[in-house]
């Protein structure tokens, strides 16, 4: 059974840092992986997506520059390291991942609508 399991959020002021984690398990190795939030009363959207254990990276537009996302594939572990948050950041983040996805599905803009597995989501709240 694959779960997917974030950690990492919280809240800071804006200009802060976090880092997310995603670990993996019941898998041996996804070679899509993302990170998707959602605002309160907003759709869920995608912020950045890696591919072929790291070959690949794509951001939205909204956190281009700011946020890097790397995968550890020893650990079965992807990343999302934040920096100069701001208020518009607060959501809840949701890691997903997939293991057999073409390298086109994995590029955003994505609402992961069609990843099979999903983390249960982590809060990160930026205050100004």
């Amino acid at each position: 059974q694959v779960q997917l399991m974030e950690s990492g959020g919280g809240s800071v002021q804006a200009g802060g840092s976090l880092r997310l984690s995603c670990a993996a398990s019941g898998y041996t190795y996804n070679n899509c992986a993302g990170w998707f939030r959602q605002p309160p009363g907003k759709e869920r959207e995608g912020v950045a997506t890696i591919y072929g254990g790291g070959d690949f990276t794509y951001y939205s537009d909204s956190v281009k520059g700011r946020f890097t996302i790397s995968q550890d594939n020893t650990k079965k572990t992807v990343y999302l390291q934040m920096n100069s948050l701001k208020p518009e950041d607060t959501a809840m983040y949701f890691c997903a991942a997939d293991v057999g996805r073409l390298h086109g599905g994995c590029s955003l803009p994505l609402t992961g609508v069609d990843f099979p597995y999903w983390g249960q989501g982590t809060q990160v709240t930026v205050s100004s």
